[in-house]
């Protein structure tokens, strides 16, 4: 079994690979989640969380009349995020935390966003709790992510890489929040699965 990283180990990971993650993701963005934070995105209303906001690549591509607070692990995420919010004139309110345990009160955002952000997250289930507790009953929950393949040969090689990428970046490529989304509350309204199963893209509401 692949040694999990702690909180902090995960803090200083991210700390340290900021400052090349917007060179490395825009390559996998291409290849296989294109068109991924455009179908997220626009339908954001209201009061908005984005949870694992990094780098803020998401920021383009939101609604212009959203009020968007973003919270993220790595201060060094959030430096970067702050200055592309500001070359974009976007408002942002960033803060330091982390999505198991977030530091707003129940019922305050109408939509919670996190694209890529669930796979690092050492304990999923309850960062998914944590996105019911704060959303507004009726609220939105917007899910993009790569998961496990349901094709058996794809799902094979990606529990090889995760036994990598768990020890490095805490990075799991097997799971898949879909059924945690249901048995947390949430109600699905669209589901996507793409490339080969291995990207998901989720929009739910608080029941």
């Amino acid at each position: 079994m692949s040694k999990k990283l702690t909180t902090d180990g995960l803090r200083e990971v991210w700390d340290r690979y900021a400052p090349r993650y917007d060179r490395d993701i825009s390559f996998f963005e291409r290849i296989q989640f294109a068109g991924g934070r455009e179908w997220v995105c626009p339908q954001a209303t209201g009061k908005v969380l984005e949870v694992a906001v990094g780098t803020g690549r998401n920021l383009p591509h939101y609604p212009a009349d959203i009020r968007l607070t973003g919270l993220d692990l790595s201060p060094a995420m959030l430096g970067i995020a702050r200055t592309r919010a500001a070359e974009l004139g976007r408002e942002v309110e960033l803060h330091e935390g982390d999505a198991q345990a977030l530091p707003f009160p129940d019922a305050s955002f109408d939509t919670v966003v996190c694209t890529l952000g669930l796979c690092g997250v050492p304990d999923e289930r309850a960062a998914i709790a944590e996105m019911h507790r704060v959303l507004r009953p009726g609220g939105k929950l917007l899910l993009l992510d790569h998961v496990g393949s349901h094709h058996r040969i794809v799902h094979f090689g990606q529990s090889l890489l995760e036994k990598l990428t768990v020890r490095m970046m805490g990075d799991y490529q097997t799971r898949r929040p879909l059924p945690l989304v249901e048995q947390a509350g949430f109600v699905v309204q669209r589901q996507e699965r793409l490339k080969l199963g291995t990207v998901e893209r989720v929009a739910a509401v608080k029941a």
